[in-house]
C-alpha cells in the first residue's frame, strides 16, 4: 500500500461502503473488486479511499459558499446536514428545485462553483443544472450508476446511512483540515454524528 487508508479497512467494511448492488454498469467496472456468490458486486476499498481523498482535495480549492451538496435520498440527509453545518457549504436535502442554479429570478436561486450529488440518478436534475452553468460535478456512484456528465466519480454504497455517514465524515475531516478551519486534533466528530444506527 502506497498510502495508509483514511480509516482502517475494518471501519470501511463495517460501514458497508463497499457493498454494491446486483447490477453493474460499464461505468463502474473499474471500481468493482469482485462479485459475491449471491450476485452482489463488491467495490474496491482501496479505490473508494483514493477517490474520497481526490474529492476532498478538489473541494479544498473552493470556499464553503461555492460548494453545493444535493441529496434526494433520505438516508443521506443527516450526513449532508452535518457536513454543511461543519463546513458552511450550501445543500439541498430532499427534492432539488429545478432551476435553482440557472434562474436568478427564483427566490431560492443559489450560486455555486462545484457540486456534489449523493446519487447521480435521483439527483439528475441538479446535474443537468450544473451542466448548463458549466460547474464540475462530483457524484457518489454505486455499481449500478451511470457516470455520464460526472467529473469525478466516488465509488461507494450511496444508499446506506452508515456508508453515506462515513463518506461525509471523511470529507469533512479532509476539507476542514486542509482549509485550516479545524485543527486535526480538534476534529472530534464521529460516525454517529453523521448517521443514525
Amino acid at each position: 500500500m502506497s498510502e495508509e487508508l483514511l480509516v482502517s479497512n475494518d471501519e470501511y467494511l463495517k460501514s458497508g461502503i463497499h457493498i454494491g448492488t446486483k447490477f453493474r454498469t460499464k461505468h463502474m467496472a473499474e471500481f468493482i473488486y469482485k462479485t459475491r456468490p449471491d450476485g452482489l458486486s463488491v467495490l474496491n476499498v482501496q479505490k473508494i479511499d483514493e477517490r474520497i481523498r481526490l474529492a476532498g482535495n478538489l473541494f479544498t480549492n473552493y470556499v464553503p459558499e461555492d460548494i453545493l451538496i444535493v441529496c434526494r435520498r433520505e438516508n443521506g440527509w443527516k450526513a449532508v446536514r452535518k457536513f454543511a453545518e461543519i463546513t458552511g457549504c450550501k445543500f439541498f436535502a430532499g427534492r432539488y428545485p429545478p432551476g435553482v442554479l440557472t434562474n436568478p429570478s427564483l427566490k431560492n436561486f443559489v450560486e455555486a462553483k462545484v457540486m456534489l450529488v449523493t446519487d447521480a440518478w435521483p439527483d439528475k436534475n441538479a446535474i443537468e443544472d450544473a451542466l448548463k452553468i458549466g460547474i464540475p460535478v462530483v457524484a457518489l456512484c454505486d455499481t449500478n450508476n451511470q457516470a455520464n456528465n460526472i467529473d469525478l466519480v466516488v465509488p461507494c454504497n450511496n444508499k446506506g446511512k452508515k456508508s453515506l455517514g462515513l463518506f461525509f465524515l471523511l470529507l469533512a475531516k479532509i476539507y476542514t483540515e486542509k482549509r485550516g478551519l479545524i485543527k486535526p486534533e480538534d476534529f472530534k466528530y464521529t460516525l454517529e454524528d453523521f448517521s443514525d444506527e
